[in-house]
């Protein structure tokens, strides 16, 4: 397989490495349509289709998405360099080269091409017990968009440190009181090479029909 060459879902999958360092240069408008489009075409709850994208490209509105994600990888990637063992599967010089992507997106996250905020509307005020509802109608969007970022050879990565503030994300977006933001997607074209992604053996990870050691 080739960069050039057309990529079937499992090649798709199996290839959509988190992307955090990306080019400044401008995103197509028409490619970020696709994108939102194929998070649209996911599943939701009843078919209530909750899930709601907005694609921020005004310098400003990304400068207050950015300085509440720097907020939140400050505390975030703190943690993290000191337990960098902490996860037997991954190496602490994994650990630490992600962590170094994490902290070069929140340097350059306002200079960005595009982010991408993942919503959901509801049909009353948003309230922290009504937020988890909607997950489910959400996420998979998510998915479907990295998988199309991916296919069309731009990169991805979600995150959540910037939305830990709801209100103050609230206030930067515009949302009315009955929306709330769930996922934010910086989109570009990736500074660094695709690959495969790794993952634990499927026999650490699945079990048929109950749990056992």
């Amino acid at each position: 397989m080739t960069e050039n060459e057309p990529m079937d879902v499992f090649d798709v999958m199996y290839h959509c490495r988190a992307m955090r360092r990306l080019d400044t240069r401008e995103v197509p408008e028409a490619l970020l349509r696709k994108l939102v489009k194929a998070g649209n075409q996911a599943p939701s709850g009843s078919n209530m289709q909750v899930a709601r994208w907005i694609v921020v490209r005004d310098p400003a509105v990304k400068r207050a998405l950015a300085d509440l994600n720097r907020r939140g990888v400050e505390g975030y990637v703190g943690l993290r360099l000191e337990n960098l063992d902490a996860l037997g599967h991954q190496s602490s010089e994994k650990q630490r080269r992600m962590l170094d992507a994490v902290m070069w997106q929140m340097q350059h996250m306002h200079e960005l091409p595009a982010l991408i905020v993942a919503c959901a509307a509801f049909e009353e005020r948003v309230t922290k017990k009504l937020i988890p509802n909607a997950a489910g109608s959400v996420w998979p969007g998510v998915q479907n968009l990295l998988l199309a970022a991916r296919a069309l050879g731009l990169g991805a990565a979600p995150t959540t440190l910037a939305l830990g503030k709801q209100e103050a994300v609230a206030e930067a977006l515009q949302l009315p009181e009955t929306m709330a933001a769930y996922c934010l997607i910086p989109v570009g074209y990736p500074l660094g090479k695709f690959g495969p992604v790794t993952r634990k053996p499927l026999d650490e990870v699945m079990r048929f029909d109950r749990w056992s050691a």
